[in-house]
């Protein structure tokens, strides 16, 4: 953690006339410089983890205004990190946290967890408990702050990541995604592959952009195949387990039931088979299921499920690599990068039965 913040100073001795006079703060220095007040911070503490020419930078206002470095405090020198979710009830929010400690832990980062979930006023109080712990960056994962928190982090020279950003953060945050869209695309193709024509959907959120491309490769690829996605055919649910068992339970329930589903989360499709296994109905038998994420627990499942792997603990390994990087102040690379997604084919599809689902289910 930085030993030094926005309130950081130290007595002014230069002489001449670029030296102010009174005292300087680290704000100041790092406003000068152009870069963030952790930067700077992480220069006064004789940190090694910063670029030599912005370390060159600050080094030289440090001395032409005559900033007295004091004694470092005892746990000067350990950098931390804050991950911020929209929540933590599920596996794949486990599957970014573990490529985020990963790295971060081999790094010698201190990593915070935090959850703005719904509770008002939850991201103004993280916020506040930023400030005094002094983080060195923010790693945001499918969640949005309000435009005014994220303007309180570029004043505070915060620099922020956002993973499968739920909407656009704005031209100075980098980030990391998944191609939802391929996956889509993919998922849809492999049934189409098998001869199933009456595919479901169970959509995710519409709010998160990750939702809507993967409907969007949905699709286009029925179009692609020439048929018309028929409205009945596509259903809502939230990412959860629950939403897929309702879901398919509605699915089921229309006079022609569909003899595949794509659901866009692995939940979602675990769901889904809990509904088909209380109808009496078999994966793949009477049904083919197919899932995204690929989270491990899948695997495992009667039967194993076939899915799209998201990358997500290798999402987190960026994040973290990139928000050291903006802290050291250096450029990110690529301000939008989409990790690629893979079809794993497992025991829930297969082609459909010479009996339609519907004639079973009647």
């Amino acid at each position: 953690m930085a030993a030094y913040e926005d309130d950081g100073e130290g007595p002014s001795t230069a002489s001449g006339p670029s030296a102010p006079r009174g005292k300087v703060t680290i704000t100041a220095i790092a406003r000068e410089a152009g870069v963030s007040v952790p930067t700077v911070s992480r220069v006064v503490n004789g940190r090694s983890d910063v670029a030599p020419g912005t370390r060159a930078r600050v080094e030289d206002l440090l001395r032409r205004h005559g900033y007295r470095r004091r004694s470092p405090a005892p746990s000067a020198g350990a950098a931390l990190l804050d991950l911020v979710f929209h929540d933590l009830d599920s596996p794949w929010a486990v599957e970014i946290l573990r490529g985020v400690e990963e790295v971060a832990h081999t790094a010698g980062v201190g990593t915070v967890v935090s959850a703005i979930h719904g509770r008002s006023g939850a991201a103004r109080e993280w916020m506040r408990n930023l400030r005094a712990r002094a983080s060195d960056g923010v790693i945001l994962v499918t969640s949005a702050l309000e435009p005014g928190l994220q303007d309180q982090l570029r004043v505070l020279g915060v620099p922020l990541v956002v993973v499968d950003p739920t909407g656009s953060p704005g031209a100075d945050a980098p980030t990391i995604g998944a191609a939802n869209w391929a996956g889509g695309l993919a998922a849809t193709e492999h049934l189409l592959s098998l001869g199933h024509r009456r595919i479901a959907l169970i959509a995710g959120p519409s709010r998160l952009l990750c939702s809507r491309a993967r409907h969007d490769g949905y699709r286009a690829a029925l179009e692609a195949a020439g048929l018309t996605v028929d409205p009945a055919l596509v259903v809502p649910g939230d990412f959860r387990p629950e939403s897929g068992f309702a879901g398919c339970t509605a699915l089921l329930d229309l006079p022609e039931p569909p003899t595949a589903l794509f659901a866009t989360s692995d939940q979602m499709a675990l769901g889904a088979i809990e509904a088909l296994r209380r109808r009496g109905l078999r994966v793949p038998e009477d049904m083919s299921v197919v899932g995204f994420d690929d989270l491990p627990e899948v695997r495992w499942s009667a039967p194993p499920l076939t899915t799209v792997r998201q990358p997500l603990a290798d999402m987190g390994r960026l994040a973290v690599r990139t928000v050291l990087r903006l802290a050291r102040g250096e450029h990110p690379g690529s301000p939008r990068v989409e990790l690629g997604t893979e079809l794993v084919v497992r025991c829930s599809t297969a082609p459909p039965a010479a009996q339609s689902s519907a004639s079973r289910i009647a």
